[in-house]
Order: C-alpha cells, then structure tokens, then sequence
C-alpha cells in the first residue's frame, strides 16, 4: 500500500478526527444541558460548543478541496505545510468558543488565513494550467 500524498493525507486525517471530537463535544453538551435531539436551542454554553460543530462542519467545505488541488498543484509537502494550520486553528478555535464566544477569533483567523492562501494557490494554479494548454 501506498499513498501519494501522505502528508496531506495526514492533515486531512487529522482535521476529520478533530472534528469527529467536535461532534462529541456537541452529543456531551446535549447530555449536560439537557438539550434533547433534534433540538438546537438551549442555554448559551451549549450553542457554544454546538456552534464550533457547526463553523467547522462550513469550514470543511472549502478547506479540503481547497488542501487537495492545492497537493497536486504545487506538492505534499506545501500542501501539509499549509493545511496543517487549518487543524490547529480550529482546536484553538474550540478552546476560544467553549470559554467564551469573544474568544474565538484567533483561531479562526488562523484557519481562514490557511484556507485563502490554499484557495489563492488553487486559483493560480488552474489559470496557469488553463493558460498552458489553451493558449499555448
């Protein structure tokens, strides 16, 4: 067996089990608050946690496609290099949102950055291969 990209692979892992905890986080706080399925209200330490399920789940979205043409375009080892901040952005995120909603800023900020440089070099990327082979 063996991977390609086993760098990005690995960011992508790593991402999807921060998340997996994230939607534990949100079955735990149901439980503690006593905030039955399918609701989504409930006191504001619960929307907290539910909420950084939530952003994380619409971050997901763009950051992984964004990860993966960012791999074939410029390679595994850019592509972790970056990504990597994504993951660690988000737990800082998390740790920010669950204390205090005005503390989550920096590690969302340090997820989208990571997400438009990849999108950037995604783009850059595509209209030079566009260029290349249509108006070559």
């Amino acid at each position: 067996m063996h991977l390609e990209l086993p760098l990005t692979s690995l960011v992508t892992i790593s991402t999807l089990l921060i998340y997996f905890w994230m939607a534990r986080q949100v079955g735990v706080a149901r439980g503690k608050y006593e905030v039955p399925a399918p609701r989504t209200d409930g006191p504001e330490a619960f929307l907290r946690v539910q909420r950084v399920h939530g952003n994380t789940m619409e971050g997901l979205l763009l950051f992984l496609p964004a990860l993966w043409i960012f791999a074939f375009a410029y390679g595994d080892v850019a592509a972790a290099a970056i990504g990597l901040f994504y993951p660690v952005g988000r737990i800082i995120f998390a740790r920010g949102y669950y204390q205090a909603a005005d503390k989550r800023g920096r590690g969302f900020m340090i997820g989208l950055v990571a997400t438009g440089i990849l999108l950037l070099g995604d783009l850059v990327a595509a209209l030079a291969s566009i260029a290349d082979i249509y108006l070559s």
